[in-house]
């Protein structure tokens, strides 16, 4: 993927700037994030129980293993910025978890880019509204406002030849 420049990025506020490819998330993506992060509720992990005592019809993923997978679709979707050496995560100002992801479920994320703050010591801050679809669902699994934060390397002029 191209990478995109800053001013380009600055133009691009206010519109929708990627939509993902879909992912299944499978009960095995589940089991190992219930194994990374010691929640084994069998909302999660027990296909037979969770099928019986909930009215979801079987397992249903974690709302941070949703969450956690914008990182893999922003990197599948959305152009890295020019010059841009590292990228990190700066927090999310809102989070609504509003559907629950069955397993099996394909999912897809939405990203409208909604600020954009260059910041004199080479830090670029994007902000995204992102929804994370379900695949037959009206109802979203997630919305988020995210913040990243991207380091852009200055252009350095070369000296003259003399």
């Amino acid at each position: 993927m191209e990478a995109i420049r800053l001013d380009a990025l600055l133009a691009s506020v206010g519109a929708e700037v990627g939509v993902s490819p879909w992912r299944v998330v499978t009960q095995t993506m589940i089991d190992q994030f219930a194994d990374a992060t010691d929640d084994h509720q069998f909302i999660h992990c027990d296909p037979a129980r969770a099928a019986k005592e909930t009215p979801f019809g079987g397992t249903i993923a974690h709302g941070f293993l949703t969450l956690s997978l914008l990182s893999a679709m922003t990197f599948e979707t959305l152009p890295p910025l020019e010059n841009g050496k590292m990228g990190v995560n700066q927090g999310f100002d809102q989070i609504r978890f509003l559907a629950p992801v069955k397993t099996g479920a394909r999912i897809r994320a939405r990203f409208v880019l909604a600020e954009v703050k260059a910041r004199p010591s080479g830090w670029v801050q994007a902000t995204h509204d992102v929804t994370i679809e379900i695949e037959g669902s009206k109802k979203p699994a997630l919305t988020a406002r995210w913040l990243t934060l991207t380091f852009v390397e200055p252009e350095t002029a070369e000296p003259a030849a003399s």
